[in-house]
């Protein structure tokens, strides 16, 4: 039999729990809708499909959201083979432990580093060191050093999950290392991994600081290479520019409600991701 006393705390903490999650709920809501009713009206067929008109005066978000396309593809193709290898590398190959030790350290603090400081480095690096100038690549490749510890940790908590039972196992059978990795470990994990590159890419949706210093500001409409080459600006710096710089906030609350739109979607893309293989491994 629990005490009055404990049963009093109990109670208390039941009821700051429900409080907490209530007003968080209540915030998380407030702040969805309070960016779709602003900006959902602002948004038209014509202002996703044009670039902006300085001699017209008509505003046009295209260029931005092939810019902010570009720039994750290009994040991407950079990003996943260097994060899933190193992860691989630290969890099946390495046998110092205090070297592995030690780049997951180096891995978390990266991780916890101010945007705005890797905008910094990436625009004395790429920009002005490697000569890359202000351009879309200079962005992707500051992001993909931003992004490469969040793909590199979920990958290797991934690879933890699959039972050592099933690599002994595949070794017992005469597989070597790498096809023991390729064809029994990542297929068992392989859902962790996706689910990091999807969670990345919404980080790459949402940055801005590191951009503004790398990627520019430019609104003019490129192919992929060209574009890449060129400096351009993504969704997020382009609704900084006409909030801050031109004060067109209909525009800026309208490219807002399409982030926060990509945002849920790439949310609720990663949870079906994840219980489309928890399924399909209980089968």
């Amino acid at each position: 039999m629990l005490s009055k006393k404990r049963k009093a705390y109990i109670g208390t903490m039941k009821t700051v729990m429900y409080i907490s999650t209530g007003l968080t709920a209540m915030l998380v809501i407030f702040l969805v809708a309070y960016v779709f009713i602003k900006g959902i009206p602002h948004i038209s067929w014509e202002l996703l499909s044009t670039k902006p008109s300085y001699i017209s005066g008509k505003t046009g978000i295209l260029p931005d959201i092939l810019n902010t396309l570009y720039i994750v593809i290009a994040t991407l193709v950079f990003v996943i083979p260097l994060g899933v290898g190193a992860a691989i590398y630290l969890t099946e190959y390495a046998k110092n432990k205090r070297l592995v030790s030690v780049i997951e350290y180096a891995a978390e603090t990266l991780s916890g580093i101010p945007s705005i400081i890797y905008g910094l480095v990436g625009m004395l690096f790429f920009c002005q060191f490697l000569g890359f100038k202000t351009s879309l690549l200079a962005g992707s490749l500051t992001l993909v050093i931003m992004n490469l510890p969040t793909v590199m940790r979920t990958t290797q908590e991934s690879l933890k999950t699959v039972p050592q039972s099933y690599r002994d196992g595949a070794f017992g059978l005469g597989a070597g290392k790498w096809r023991v990795i390729r064809t029994v470990v990542l297929p068992g994990c392989v859902n962790g991994v996706i689910t990091g590159c999807i969670l990345s890419i919404g980080r790459i949706l949402g940055e801005s600081a590191a951009l503004l210093f790398t990627a520019g500001f430019a609104h003019a409409l490129n192919g992929f290479f060209e574009g890449l080459t060129s400096p351009g600006a993504s969704l997020t710096v382009a609704l900084y520019v006409y909030a801050k710089e031109q004060g067109e906030f209909g525009v800026a609350f309208a490219i807002a409600a399409i982030l926060m739109i990509l945002t849920l979607l790439i949310n609720f893309s990663a949870t079906l991701v994840s219980r489309y293989f928890a399924k399909k491994r209980e089968l």
